[in-house]
């Protein structure tokens, strides 16, 4: 159960993160790529946070994750500048990709028949339990 304060905090962190990645990616030259933080889940002694991210188009979500996750230390500093007011510490960031969007999509065109799982099994993922 998550407490207010860390519903706050990871409202506080989703907000300014997805500006944060949205500016690198448009300063990096990566157009009409759009990234979305999805969900955001602080621990509760508030000392990590761990940052859920959608990227499309999915074929180049692999390489923008490693991407961010190098650039972590560097995210983590303009987030605290960002925040200075609202947080005292800024939690370390761990991102993950967010893969139910693929999830959804893959059982939408079974639904309209596109693909049908129950044929091909090798259709439907292994889901992790997270």
């Amino acid at each position: 159960m998550e407490t207010q304060r860390q519903k706050k905090i990871a409202g506080v962190i989703q907000k300014d993160i997805v500006e944060i990645l949205q500016r690198a990616a448009i300063d990096g030259g990566l157009t009409g790529i759009l990234i979305s933080v999805s969900k955001v889940n602080v621990t509760t002694d508030l000392s990590i946070a761990k940052v859920y991210l959608s990227i499309f188009p999915n074929k180049d979500a692999k390489e923008l994750m490693e991407g961010i996750k190098s650039n972590q230390p560097l995210i983590k500093h303009e987030l605290a500048q960002r925040t200075k007011h609202q947080l005292r510490r800024v939690p370390e960031l761990l991102f993950f990709l967010d893969d139910s969007l693929d999830y959804i999509e893959k059982i939408e065109k079974s639904l309209k028949g596109e693909e049908n799982p129950i044929e091909n099994r090798d259709l439907l993922d292994r889901r992790k339990k997270s």
